[in-house]
């Protein structure tokens, strides 16, 4: 089972990449305060079609490059 994320698109300016911002809730553990944690993620879009601010779902997948191990699977 590979692993699949939901995130948005924050930058298309490389070819054939995207990077994805994805945005998780993790819980303090001793306070008990929820907040917010992000990510970014080089993700392999091979045509080219996402542009800044799509939501989207990325799945793992082989090492495609040095920090690219992503590919976009579709647009929410």
């Amino acid at each position: 089972m590979k692993k699949e994320l939901k995130g948005t698109v924050v930058s298309n300016k490389m070819s054939k990449t995207i990077v994805v911002e994805v945005e998780r809730i993790k819980v303090h553990p001793k306070y008990k305060r929820r907040y917010k944690v992000h990510k970014k993620y080089k993700a392999h879009n091979e045509k080219g079609e996402f542009k800044v601010g799509d939501k989207v779902i990325i799945e793992e997948c082989r090492p495609l490059s040095k920090e690219k191990k992503w590919r976009v699977i579709k647009k929410v």
